[in-house]
């Protein structure tokens, strides 16, 4: 995945493990005598059904249905296979040290100030795409290794064929912090993509864009065409979190490998930037819509669009990095800040138009870094903060009013870094490194010469950071983490770490999750609750009525929009604060003024008490329609 920035190649005689499909390719090995070769020439080492049948083990089966337990029986079979030039032994001492030293370091962090890691959970997915979804469960996805050595490269970047897959699973978040939870494979449809090879696979999603649609579904485009370094696919997804389904649209008019997708105020995704279907170093300037503008926009839950198709916009987006930060803000106008510091620009959805805002004022490229749209009371965003992308670099910088300024910097400069917005309104970062699987000792080396990028970072009311608890593994470039309902934190990605701190590589299992708990679940008192809230959608500048069993504890309403991340980016975030009266039991609360102040689709809804501490959430949907 990472190939055509850093110039790296596998050697020809290099063994590449296939995981999770029916062969395991190598270079071709001499015979050594007359015994059977189970490496036929180029084809790969076979795999037969009888064999996955053999080692799929039933608890596998039952945690996370009979196709992921046959991929990670697949997996097994092909570890044992060859060698991968990684030791178990480096692997387990690397997670042990981990876990000593992340204890150590954190005794001294007191949680209701810090808060603090709970709980780590082994997982079957790299998590390198996340999206929170309104049934509470979590949507990750991927694809299928071709390598656990992590010194070498994981994603089938440059594969073409059947190997060149993507895979997805679903999480349903434990409610104690004993509990793994539950894992569900939820693979992506299988397509024949325009290789030459005619060989269909699970799509191949990775590195591709996503954002909500107002029905709560997610909506994916882009992915890997393999080969030339990183080159763009056609794919336009969606995932439909009712039934737990995928569903094809039309292709986009042109492929998209790191493009970033955003949900306007009137509910349409728009897409841009991406490399196009020519390979790295070729980004596409097209900007299309979906669904296409005449088509209508899906509100309701059964409303799952199949073979729509999506249109393009007159203006272009040129940005000559991938991954632009997209914001809609509450001018209704599509904000994209680029990487390079001059190519920062404001779209208008309505004429389709493109102006050019004042360049960033640090002066040069970013790497991958998070940016959020900043808090502002009960009306929507109308400010960015830009913070990650540069480790030399701590200083943040403010876009508002037309205007950059630099605000108060973190301790650290962090690429691949994940802020999240708080209940509360504090922010939060997590995870970090040098560059892309870079942690300080050069590409593809994942020993970290010291241990500052697995401090988090909290920023109170008055914009100060401060240092906070280590993480477990460091994380960096594939990372993620997301705000779950009952106000944990999840975070995950990053597989390079992930496979080189496994303490059973061959178990299957070569993903993590870790959650942690923010300061306000460690400051004691009894915590507001939500009884009930609307079951229909919500109008915009509308009252409406929630019920609640702590009415002396709801102190401020809050509603926050959940996370959908990938490579530092997440355009969804967004919290706004809900005006609040009532008597007993029943509040009443005013909804935001317009779908550019929250653009249409499902929230989470907290009580806060005086203190900041919030309720469990519950989901209510905003809709124009309502």
């Amino acid at each position: 995945m990472t190939s055509r920035r850093l110039g790296a190649a596998l050697a020809a005689t290099a063994v590449t493990v296939a995981l999770s499909t029916t062969t395991i390719l190598t270079a071709p090995a001499p015979a050594a005598s007359a015994a059977p070769n189970p490496f036929e020439g180029n084809h790969g080492l076979r795999i037969t059904g009888e064999q996955v049948q053999s080692e799929v083990r039933t608890a596998e089966v039952a945690a996370f249905g009979r196709p992921a337990a046959e991929a990670m029986a697949r997996d097994r079979i092909g570890l044992r296979a060859v060698q991968t030039d990684y030791p178990q032994t480096t692997r387990t001492n690397r997670f042990n040290m981990l876990t000593r030293t992340q204890a150590e370091f954190n005794s001294a962090f007191d949680p209701a100030k810090f808060g603090r890691f709970k709980q780590y959970i082994p997982s079957p997915e790299f998590a390198d795409h996340i999206a929170l979804l309104p049934t509470g469960k979590v949507l990750m996805f991927s694809f299928e290794s071709v390598e656990d050595n992590p010194q070498k490269e994981t994603a089938p970047t440059d594969v073409i064929g059947k190997q060149n897959a993507g895979r997805a699973y679903l999480w349903t978040p434990p409610a104690n912090d004993t509990d793994p939870g539950e894992f569900k494979a939820v693979p992506p449809p299988e397509v024949n993509m325009p290789d030459g090879l005619d060989e269909k696979r699970p799509a191949p999603f990775f590195c591709a864009g996503h954002s909500y649609l107002p029905n709560g579904m997610v909506g994916v485009f882009g992915g890997n065409l393999g080969g030339n370094g990183g080159t763009g696919a056609k794919l336009a997804l969606v995932f439909d979190p009712w039934t737990e389904t995928w569903h094809q649209e039309q292709d986009m008019s042109v492929g998209r490998w790191y493009p970033s997708v955003v949900t306007g105020a009137d509910g349409r995704q728009t897409i841009m930037s991406g490399q196009s279907e020519l390979g790295f170093g070729t980004p596409t300037p097209v900007v299309e819509r979906f669904p296409a503008k005449g088509t209508d926009v899906p509100y309701a839950k059964s409303a799952a669009p199949d073979n729509v198709a999506l249109d393009r916009w007159k203006a272009d987006a040129p940005y000559r990095m991938d991954y632009p930060h997209l914001f809609s803000l509450r001018d209704g106008k599509i904000y994209g800040f680029g990487r390079s510091s001059d190519q920062q620009f404001v779209f208008d959805p309505a004429n389709e138009t493109r102006e050019t805002l004042p360049s960033r004022p640090d002066g040069f490229p970013r790497l991958y870094g998070s940016a959020v749209a900043l808090p502002n009371g009960t009306d929507g965003p109308d400010s960015v903060l830009v913070l990650g992308g540069n480790y030399k670099d701590p200083n943040t910088f403010k876009f508002s009013g037309g205007r950059w300024t630099k605000d108060k910097p973190r301790n650290l400069g962090r690429a691949q870094d994940d802020t999240l917005i708080f209940p509360d309104g504090n922010l939060f970062t997590v995870n970090g490194a040098v560059g892309i699987r870079d942690y300080g000792l050069g590409d593809y080396n994942p020993n970290v010469p010291d241990d500052r990028f697995r401090q988090v970072e909290l920023r109170d009311a008055d914009g100060n950071w401060t240092l906070g608890p280590k993480q477990r593994l460091p994380r960096g470039y594939h990372s993620n983490a997301v705000v779950l309902p009952d106000g944990r934190i999840m975070v995950t990605g990053d597989e390079l770490q992930q496979i080189a701190n496994n303490p059973d590589i061959k178990a299957g299992n070569n993903g993590t999750i870790e959650i942690y708990e923010p300061p306000y679940l460690h400051q004691g008192g009894k915590r507001p609750d939500i009884r009930t809230v609307p079951t229909q959608p919500v109008g915009y500048g509308k009252k409406f009525r929630v019920n609640t069993d702590s009415p002396d504890q709801a102190a401020r309403a809050v509603l926050l929009a959940p996370v959908t991340s990938t490579h530092s980016v997440d355009t969804s975030q967004r919290r706004l604060e809900l005006k609040l009266a009532g008597a007993g039991s029943q509040l009443l609360l005013d909804s935001p003024a317009s779908a550019a102040d929250a653009p249409p689709g499902w929230y989470m809804l907290f009580l806060l008490n005086k203190a900041g501490v919030p309720s469990v959430a519950k989901w209510i949907q905003l809709s124009p329609d309502a």
